[in-house]
């Protein structure tokens, strides 16, 4: 099985348990959605527990950010334990979905360069996050977002 196949299974693992107007299962009074055991059993067959259990630990320590613009732009940062990481979730646009990606040195050896892993923690955890609904969402502006891309730029 090619990686490729690999990814649109693990993509279909990840989002089928979250689709629209699907019972989501229990959730607390603030709309969380709590991950179950099937679930958490299906995550289970791509990722390794160190990775999977990594990244529940980031979304229990609300280490997540969402940043919203008012020109609707989205990005996600994950704060680790040594850095702050961008995530960019792979996002459909039109027909095709754009790769994923994370700053983070994981992400650029162990998905990238030794393609060992699908994904890194600070990945998986926005996903997670998103889908039980516990990204911290914060408003930047310009200016913060101006700051935030240039820390990418040498």
């Amino acid at each position: 099985m090619s990686s490729e196949d690999i990814r649109l299974l693990l993509d279909a693992a990840l989002e089928e348990k979250f689709e629209p107007g699907m019972d989501t299962g229990p959730g607390d009074a603030d709309g969380e959605t709590q991950i179950d055991e099937e679930y958490f059993e299906r995550l289970r067959f791509f990722f390794d527990d160190n990775l999977l259990l990594a990244a529940v630990d980031l979304v229990d320590r609300d280490s997540v950010i969402k940043l919203n613009t008012a020109w609707g732009h989205k990005r996600y940062q994950v704060l680790g334990t040594t850095a702050t990481y961008s995530v960019f979730p792979g996002q459909a646009v039109g027909a095709k979905k754009t790769p994923s990606y994370c700053t983070c040195a994981s992400f650029a050896f162990s998905v990238l360069v030794t393609d060992q892993q699908h994904m890194c923690k600070h990945l998986l955890a926005v996903i997670l996050a998103l889908r039980m609904k516990r990204a911290l969402e914060r408003t930047a502006n310009a200016d913060e977002m101006a700051q935030i891309c240039s820390r990418f730029v040498p």
